[in-house]
């Protein structure tokens, strides 16, 4: 008799097997969520050749993403293609929502080819801000990774620059950092002082920067 034909035969072997293979399945897909979870969890490599810029700094912004009506500007550093940058969106447009009138917010999009426009990201993630690609920008701030929030004050100084929350998906409202740095400067507060989950960028390696031997 040939084996097709005894397992055929045999329903409990059947469903055996199945059973097998779905535990197989889960098992390769926890294991990938996991790693995933893990690799994420850790600190950014800082690249070589870094240089460090402190709130209090002057921060040199080209005039797309300048000033406007003497507000503050947010710089939103993002990376479409960055898993960190996709579940940080919904909470970075609430941000937006409530304080659109009172900050000048703008996406620095920072992506390893050019195969998306202003318009691609605007209506992908519905924004209804300026999009630059602008990698200098990054540099100006001293950012590394994505996704990343830096504040330049009206006197054009960095006064905050680091990470949204403690949690991957921004659902921690007691290490809402971004928020908090923007409550802290409408309420005319010098720069916050948080602890280094705050400051220590993880996510996303810009493209192209290099990591230490």
């Amino acid at each position: 008799m040939s084996k097709k034909l005894l397992l055929g035969s045999n329903p409990k072997m059947r469903k055996g097997i199945a059973i097998l293979w779905l535990l197989l399945l889960f098992s390769g897909i926890s294991a990938l969520f996991w790693f995933n979870e893990w690799k994420y969890s850790l600190p950014t490599p800082v690249p070589v050749g870094y240089h460090l810029v402190k709130p209090g700094d002057l921060v040199d912004l080209p005039a797309e993403a300048g000033f406007v009506n003497n507000k503050p500007v947010f710089l939103h550093f993002f990376n479409p293609d960055c898993p960190c940058s996709k579940f940080n969106i919904p909470h970075f447009k609430s941000l937006v929502k409530k304080y659109g009138k009172e900050i000048s917010f703008v996406v620095v999009a920072i992506c390893k080819d050019k195969k998306y426009t202003a318009s691609d990201i605007q209506e992908k993630f519905g924004l209804d801000i300026p999009v630059l690609f602008d990698s200098s920008i990054a540099n100006s701030c001293g950012v590394y990774s994505t996704p990343q929030a830096a504040i330049i004050d009206v006197n054009h100084k960095l006064y905050y620059r680091g990470n949204y929350n403690r949690s991957r998906y921004c659902s921690d409202k007691n290490s809402e950092y971004a928020q908090m740095a923007i409550d802290s400067l409408l309420s005319n507060h010098t720069s916050p002082v948080f602890g280094i989950a705050a400051v220590k960028s993880y996510g996303c390696s810009l493209p192209g920067c290099k990591r230490p031997g």
